[in-house]
């Protein structure tokens, strides 16, 4: 018996075939690039990725050979929306990505209602969420504003159109609805508040569903779509099970802390709440710190310093390099737990030299997962000794650099997709089995000028008024 996993995430759609024990029979991978027309503007067409999908579906199909396929499971991408008709399930805009904050100037009058977003949603008012974009597109667009008075579209995360598209049943849902900023995490529903505010009709809203959840057939199959969720919820499964108190991260074109704090969200000033994982009425929360630029800071790097892709390579480029600089990347904005929108990069004592520059914007991440762990500890959460890391630019030039600035021990997966691991826990019951995952142990050493490091790390911030 063996299951599909698809994970699609913000560079390639990943295809896996696992078996009930959870080993890896055959996996493909599909590339594709976001298109930038503008700053601060990224988008991506949504039928490419509904095709990308469906081929590797049926790749896995034909690499199961005669072995049965019991269920299939979705991991997502969690901020990238768009508009799509009811019954067509055709798309009528483009997929707006969750690096995307051309809605910031559209929300700057709600910016008073920031700490009652928080408090309702579990995250704060950012133009990386959905009801954000859902205001700037129709603003820009007065089609969609006739088609939704008709009742006709759908407005949702991309997972939500790829789910529709796929088994013609709509949904959306309960770990990615908390990036639509209009659910209210407490009551486990639309919120009148936020949905009021974005002037959305809760009519233009998918259905709400558990993670788990009979979704439908997929593509005119006879296998059954049983989860859909998002890829940092299924990390932090794929890593920890479903333990309360675990806490993972994962390192891949963005970059996340997740902790799991059990059957009750749990607020935390600078970071998101929302659900982890949810099956029939039980829920998980878990409280998150995001990353906008990981393996995405290097391919910004690669324009801005004119860098061939072949040739970057960052993490051979940054093992013997020292700095003193600091680098803090402003070109997609900084998340958590600044929630500073797209702005100008900012370099400090940063000479022409690429590789101290490529350095510096390593040790970016390693400062702000710094920062997210201090919040964290300022919550009362108390954050175990050993941080587990997975995702492809987990690479150990970063992993030791965090180990040696959070003074915490580093566990880092062999098996490097953990995102779909998660999911196959998920639908393999085994949420409370270790599948006895090698782990290999990055130790904190002796950080030269540790302290003056992080010291002046926060001084730039607050000098160039990237905390509010």
């Amino acid at each position: 018996m063996n299951y599909i996993i698809i994970d699609q995430g913000t560079s390639s759609t990943k295809g896996f075939l696992i078996n009930f024990d959870g080993q890896i029979l055959h996996s493909n991978k599909i590339n594709y690039k976001l298109d930038n027309p503008k700053p601060f503007h990224f988008e991506c067409n949504p039928i490419s990725i509904l095709n990308d999908i469906e081929l590797l579906f049926n790749e896995m199909i034909q690499a199961s050979g005669a072995k049965k396929i019991i269920s299939t499971g979705f991991a997502f991408q969690r901020s990238t929306f768009l508009f799509w008709n009811k019954l067509t399930c055709k798309p009528l805009t483009n997929a707006i990505s969750w690096q995307d904050s051309r809605a910031t100037e559209v929300i700057k009058p709600l910016f008073e209602y920031n700490d009652k977003f928080w408090n309702i949603t579990g995250a704060p008012l950012s133009a990386h969420f959905g009801g954000p974009k859902f205001m700037y597109m129709l603003k820009n667009n007065k089609l969609l504003r006739q088609k939704i008075r008709d009742n006709e579209i759908y407005f949702g995360p991309l997972s939500s159109f790829i789910t529709h598209a796929a088994t013609k049943k709509p949904a959306i849902d309960e770990s990615i609805i908390c990036r639509t900023l209009m659910y209210n995490l407490e009551k486990g529903k639309w919120s009148d508040f936020a949905t009021n505010l974005f002037n959305t009709p809760k009519q233009c809203l998918p259905p709400i569903k558990p993670v788990k959840h009979d979704y439908g057939l997929l593509f005119n199959s006879t296998i059954p779509l049983n989860v859909v969720i998002g890829d940092q919820q299924a990390a932090l499964i794929g890593q920890n099970q479903l333990i309360k108190n675990s806490i993972g991260s994962n390192f891949g074109t963005s970059a996340s802390i997740q902790f799991n704090t059990g059957n009750r969200p749990v607020n935390v000033p600078g970071l998101i709440s929302s659900i982890l994982f949810s099956e029939n009425k039980k829920k998980t929360f878990m409280v998150e710190g995001t990353i906008n630029g990981c393996n995405s800071l290097f391919y910004h790097l690669e324009n801005v310093l004119s860098i061939p892709h072949n040739k970057m390579v960052w993490h051979e480029r940054v093992k013997n390099i020292k700095t003193n600089g600091v680098f803090i990347p402003g070109f997609n904005g900084l998340s958590a737990p600044y929630w500073k929108t797209g702005f100008n990069d900012i370099y400090v004592d940063l000479k022409n030299n690429k590789n101290q520059i490529i350095r510096a914007g390593m040790e970016s991440i390693g400062f702000l997962i710094y920062d997210i762990l201090e919040k964290l500890r300022e919550a009362g959460l108390k954050v175990p000794e050993i941080l587990n890391a997975s995702g492809g630019s987990a690479r150990p030039v970063l992993l030791q650099f965090i180990s040696d600035l959070t003074k915490l021990k580093i566990g880092y997966y062999d098996v490097l997709d953990q995102t779909a691991i998660g999911v196959s826990k998920i639908l393999r019951d085994s949420l409370f089995k270790n599948d006895d995952d090698k782990l290999r142990v990055f130790s904190p050493n002796q950080l030269a000028n540790r302290s003056i490091k992080l010291s002046k790390w926060k001084r730039i911030i607050i000098e160039k008024k990237i905390v509010n």
